[in-house]
This record gives structure tokens, sequence and C-alpha cells, in this order.
């Protein structure tokens, strides 16, 4: 996580991942402007490249070669990535409003994300087609077809597939052109007949490709007819069934696959707020690409329609307006003149033919060839390059801020210089009582009866009420930001602060909350604290865990860490000084020979988020990361004390080698790990492999001396990650054996999918070393 410069002075939100925002990001990252500040909201982490897709539909490309890793890019730009949808805008409180997030304020919001099929508009299409649009969802929808299309599926009949494509445009014709030589490719390569496939092209227009020039149609046509390719012009669907066509005429066209190219419009979202549409739906904005109705908002790319100068949707215009997009966005949050932009009349077209050729087309100019393709492919694989190839980044040095050229009114530069400044030591650096009151306002607390005194009352310190029967279980975590999504975080520190709390088989009652949040504008700090909080709230309202107080400071980093109470059935009477400990209690010194060992959640956080902060992981690693520490450990702990666990921790900071043998010592026993069965987090083997660890692993690594015949198993690719630490991590419970594989089952049905059994506990043996590695 990249801490800024300068305190945040402006917020510029970018909604989309589409080429116009990976342009304004890589341009930011090449010259961030300071006080500034970007946040980008996407659902997907990997955007397609729309010129690209084509290719790997084919099968000429790997996923990875025509996707942008945006979280990654977000890294290297110093900008937020907030996995999420936006669904709305509150235009007077200037926030975005997310499918499950808190609203995201902005001072200057972009928006690019693309059209979305208007399959709603041909009665059945939304129910038996596959639209291409929106791009980023097409992938998942492309492998199933090519999974039923391969595989002997119910839907299809004995002899003939029909695969219909309905959109004769270039997008409609090269999608079927590549979807064609791919699956015709796998049908032979599985030793079936390719002509089991038959393709049609459905198209209301007189004639195919109808923006492009005569011999540019001419040139399609041929290839359709040679590829055996039913062309139906003049053909307008107006219904759609199971496994048929409804055309205007009247005529049905069997179809058991239908794949809808055509009819795109605006998000459905967007007609709820406040901006000018025109009458598909898409955003009109005016030459400086702001919104007609509202300034402080700009699109681009399909989305929007530049009212003066009308142009069709293609990826080459999005692409060109990164650039200006990113100038007027900089220009806005600084207080200098927009400049228009005006889209070239004419532009270049590559199109591909499925088979490693392609056509171009300009105005009325023609070129075809296997040496077009590879003119694209140097094209398009140097335009990836922009974004994919980002050099590694270095650890932050110390460095005065620079002077921010963002215009403050005269409150907001009183603000400014205090942030700057920092606080005196004399208040404690404590957020104002104003601020936090705000932030926390709306946020409620999971109610208990037993709380006298917490925030629905607020007072110097809480006063609860210890129900009888009960012993209390205390702990205390906290740590800095690892992530620029602040409601992210809170939602992983409050997971990470309650894993003691459920490990040792109690209940959580009350936490209370610490945090630094960094210096800036009144309004920013008291969002940052409220996204922070109400992620943390979230989890623990979820645990019936009352929030019942706090102290929020400001500092360098965002941090956050909660002291956790928790109440357990209590023991039995006892005289002073005795340590009766009740038998609903889980401790780490329970371990007994003949139990196996599980382990609740996949491990690698340490090496994973070490390499995300090099720029060394992908974002869908750090994606399915963070998936897993926004688990909560509250159910799997309980299916463990089901199933008669005698000893359990949480993962954490030391690693899983170090609690291991804090569980061993107070057992008096020793433990054998399988290596080859230890769940890991996707990644994580490749950024070990890298050589990419965590700053806290060279500590951890002292424990090896805990390893019997430690000197065979350093080349191991998975030795380095038992001393990788965890935040959030899982738990590791011994079980008696003859448990362990319902046990197992019960973990993976309340969603802990890659819970495994990864060893098992020994007699203490004669050897100093209690831990026994062993890969089967």
């Amino acid at each position: 996580m990249q801490q800024p410069d300068s305190p945040v002075l402006r917020d510029i939100v970018l909604v989309g991942g589409g080429h116009s925002h990976v342009g304004v990001l890589k341009r930011f990252a090449m010259r961030p402007e300071p006080g500034v500040r970007l946040t980008l909201i996407c659902r997907d982490t990997h955007t397609p490249y729309s010129g690209m897709l084509p290719g790997y539909v084919a099968g000429h490309y790997t996923y990875d070669q025509v996707h942008i890793d945006l979280r990654r890019l977000a890294q290297y730009a110093g900008a937020r990535f907030f996995s999420d949808e936006a669904v709305g805008i509150d235009h007077d409180a200037r926030t975005v409003r997310c499918r499950s997030r808190p609203p995201v304020p902005f001072d200057q919001l972009s928006i690019n994300i693309g059209s979305t099929p208007r399959v709603d508009a041909v009665p059945g299409a939304g129910e038996h087609a596959v639209p291409v649009k929106p791009i980023h969802q097409f992938n998942d929808r492309w492998q199933t077809l090519i999974e039923r299309l391969t595989h002997h599926h119910p839907r299809h009949h004995p002899g003939r597939t029909r695969v219909a494509v309905v959109g004769g445009g270039a997008g409609g014709v090269e999608l079927l052109l590549a979807m064609q030589t791919r699956l015709r490719g796998e049908l032979a390569r599985l030793g079936r007949d390719p002509d089991e496939l038959v393709f049609a092209l459905y198209t209301r227009d007189s004639q195919i490709l109808p923006t492009h020039n005569a011999r540019v149609r001419e040139h399609f046509q041929r290839t359709l007819a040679k590829r055996g390719v039913e062309l139906h012009t003049a053909t307008e669907v107006v219904a759609v069934e199971a496994g048929r066509l409804h055309s205007a005429s009247g005529d049905w066209h069997d179809a058991d696959e239908i794949v809808w190219v055509t009819n795109a419009g605006g998000a459905a979202w967007l007609r709820e707020t406040r901006l000018a549409l025109d009458d598909e739906g898409f955003i009109q904005v005016d030459d400086t690409l702001q919104s007609l109705s509202d300034p402080g908002i700009f699109a681009a790319g399909d989305i929007a329609s530049q009212v003066n100068h009308p142009r069709e949707k293609a990826g080459v215009f999005a692409v060109r307006q990164g650039r200006p997009l990113a100038d007027n966005l900089r220009a806005a949050v600084t207080g200098r003149p927009l400049k228009p932009y005006r889209p070239q009349a004419r532009w270049l077209a590559l199109i591909s033919t499925g088979d490693q050729s392609a056509v171009a087309s300009r105005g009325d100019r023609y070129l075809a060839g296997d040496w077009v393709w590879r003119w694209k492919d140097w094209i398009d694989r140097r335009f990836m390059a922009k974004f994919n190839d980002l050099p590694p980044m270095e650890e932050q040095q110390d460095k005065a801020p620079k002077t921010s050229r963002v215009a403050l009114d005269e409150e907001e530069s009183a603000q400014a210089i205090s942030a700057i400044a920092m606080r005196c030591g004399g208040c404690g650096a404590k957020v104002g009582a104003s601020v936090l009151s705000r932030a926390l306002s709306t946020l409620e607390p999971f109610p208990r009866e037993e709380i006298l005194v917490g925030l629905h009352a607020p007072d110097d310190a809480a006063v609860v009420r210890v129900p009888p029967g009960k012993d209390m279980v205390h702990t205390v975590d906290f740590f800095r930001a690892f992530i620029d999504d602040p409601y992210v975080f809170g939602k992983v520190a409050a997971n990470h602060a309650l894993g003691d709390i459920f490990a040792m088989g109690a209940e959580a009652q009350t936490a209370t909350a610490v945090a630094t949040v960094p210096q800036g504008l009144e309004a920013k700090v008291e969002d940052t604290v409220y996204q922070m909080m109400s992620g943390a709230l979230e989890v623990l309202n979820e645990a019936g865990c009352s929030l019942v107080g706090g102290h929020t400071g400001e500092g360098q980093e965002l941090a956050l860490g909660f002291a956790v109470n928790g109440l357990i059935d209590a023991g039995g009477d006892s005289a002073p000084n005795d340590s009766i400990l009740s038998d609903s209690i889980l401790t780490k010194g329970g371990l007994r020979p003949g139990q196996v060992l599980i382990l609740t959640k996949p491990i690698g956080t340490g090496t994973l988020f070490a390499a995300h902060a090099r720029l060394g992981a992908k974002g869908r690693w750090i994606d399915a990361a963070l998936s897993h520490m926004c688990q909560s450990n509250r159910q799997g702990a309980a299916c463990l004390r089901e199933h008669v666990a005698t000893a359990c921790t949480d993962l954490t900071g030391f690693g899983l080698l170090g609690h291991l043998v804090e569980m061993t010592r107070p057992s008096g026993v020793d433990a054998e790990l399988d290596l080859n069965a230890l769940p890991l987090l996707d990644g994580a083997e490749e950024t070990v492999a890298a050589g990419i660890l965590s700053s806290l692993q060279p500590a951890n690594v002292r424990l090896r001396r805990a390893i019997h015949d430690q000197a065979a198993w350093v080349d191991h690719p998975r030795y380095p990650l038992l001393f990788d630490p965890q935040t959030a991590g899982g738990l590791l419970a011994s079980v008696p054996a003859e448990r362990a594989a319902a046990c197992l089952s019960a973990l993976h049905a309340l969603g802990y999918g890659q819970a495994a059994i990864i060893g098992r506990v020994l007699e203490s043996g004669e050897s100093l070393e209690p831990i026994h590695l062993l890969a089967r």
C-alpha cells in the first residue's frame, strides 16, 4: 500500500475499468498530482482488451495476454482499487452508490463502463441468448459455451448443432469467425467431426459490416461463404425461444446456441440519475467529455455520446479518449481551463478472420492477409505492454511533500496547513470530536443487554456486565493497513481480532477500537474512518459482538486494532490462585497422540501481499486472498467443537510452524505435517518461488530448529510457506482421527472449501525437534 506524500485534498473517482480509465491511471502514475487521490471502482479485477478478445476466443492468446490487471495497475498508479459495482449517483451528496459497500465520495467523477446488452428489447433473448457485452463478463459465458458444445450436453440433440450469432457488424462477424476456428479445432482435437457444428449469422441490415467499404464487405462475404456460414441479411430477430429464433418476416430459424452481438445500450442504473442521456441510454458529453447536465461528472468510451462529434462505438475512441480525459480531470481539480477533444473522423479498423489473418479498413481503403494479422498482433501487444509490463516497485523513501496545485477555499487551506504540519503532541494527535462523531453517527453496533454504558450513551469508558456462569476471554490485535480499501481493511482487521476469541471456544461480547488515520481535510478523514469502521462493524455485528468505544488518532499510515472481550462457560469453584478451566475452553495445550490436524483456511497471505506491494502478484490472487481473510472463523470454530476438537489456535503472524510449535510444547507431543497436503492461496507458491517473502519471514524462520531433519526439506517448494505470517488466517485444530472425515465434510459445507487434513499428532519422541515433515 502506497502512502501519499501530501494530505488528500481532492478525490477523483473512476467508475469502470474501460480502455479510457486504464489510460488515466497510467498517466497519473507517470505524473502524480500532489493532494489528488484516485479511486477505481470496478467489479472485475481483470479487464479484457476488446481488440484482442477475438484472438483469445480463437485460441491464439491466453487469458492474461488479453486482460489488463486493474488491481495491479491501480497499485502502480497509487490509486485505490474498490472491487465493487456502481449502482447509482447521489448528485447532492457527491457520492457513488455501490452494490455492497458504503457510498464513495467524489470531487470529480468519471464513468467508463462500456455498454450493456439490451436483451430485454427482444422477448426471450435474456433467457435463451448469450450476450457478448458487457465484455468483462464474457469469458465465463464463453467457457461455459465451449463446455456445452464440445461435450455431450442434454440441451443438444444427436447430429449437427446449430450456432447462431445475432449481429452483422464488425463485432458479430469477427466473433463468429473466431468461435468457429476455436470450436472446430476443439472438436478435431477430441477426434470428432468439426462439421458437427453449423454456424449462421443474422443481421437486420441488408448487408454485413454496413459502416465499412464495399471491398471489406465483399472480403468477409467470401470468407463466410468459404467457411460454410449461413448468412441471413435483412433478417430482424424479434423473439427468441429455446432452440429457435423468430424473425420479423414470420419465419422460425433453428438454433441450439445463440450469441447476441447487437442492441447494446447504457446501463439501466444511469436512468435513475440526473445525467443527460441519449435515446440509447448513453451519457451525453460535450467536447471536454463532461456531462451536459453535471460538469463534475465525465464519461468516455462506449458509455459516452459526444454530442458534437457522434461516432460509432469502437475501442479506438475509448483508447484515444484516455489522454484528454486524464488531462481534463487533472485540470478540473486544479482549477485550470479544460481543453476540448475532437475525435478523428476516420479511423483504422483491423478485423481478424479467426485464422491469424486480418483485414485493414479505413475509409475507402482495404488491405488483407496474414501480414495484416501480424501487424495487428504487434499493435495489440505493444498496447497491452503499456499496462501489464510495469517495473517492480521499490520501497518508498521519506521525502518532503510536493506542493499541491489543488485550488482550496479559506477553510480548506487552514485544514491543509494543519494536516501537513501535523497536530501538536499535547492533543495526542486525536481526530477531532466532530469529525469522529459524524463518521460514527450512522453506525449501529450490535445491541447486547449486558452493556450498561457504550456507544449508545458515550462516556469516559464502557461499562459491561459479565453474565452469571460466564468467564471472560480477553485479546487485543493491532496492525497497519496492507491494502488501500479502508472498508475491506476494516473487515479483515475485525476478523483478525476475533480469531483468538473463536479459537478459544468463546463467543465475542464487546470490542473497543483503536485506529490511526492519515492527515487530511476533515471530510477526507471522516470518510476514511466511516469506510473502515463500516467494514469492521459488519463483521463485529455478524459475530454478535458490540462495539462499545475506541480511540482514533492521526498518523502517517492507516491502522486499526481491537481489544475484544469474549464469554465462555465458567469452570467450577476454585480456591485462590487455582486455575480451573471450563471444559468448553480450547487451549493450545490439548493435542493428543493419534489425533489429526485440520487447517480451515489456505495459507500464503504474507508472501502474496509482499508481492502485491512490489507489483509481483496477479490481481485475482489478491482477490481470492481477501475473500478468505474476510471469512469469519466463528462457524469453523463451532464445527471443530462439535467434532470434539481438543486444541485450537488461529494462524496469525507466527505462521503455521510457529503456531504448531506453540501447541506441541505445552501438550508434550510431536506433530507430523504433510507439505503436499497444505492448502495454499492461489499464487502463493509462485510468489515464494520468485523469492518474495514477508518482512516478518526472517524472524519466523528462526523456528526452523524445531523441524526434525530440517536440512532435507529446505529445497521443497512449500517449505518457505511454513514460516509465512498470516493475517486473519484459519484455525489449526486437532480432532480425533475417527471424527476427521466428518469434520472436514462439515467444514466444506459451511464454506471453508479448502479446509484440509494436514498432519497428525505423534507421541513425543527421543528427538529434540517436535515437528516431522513428509510429502506424500
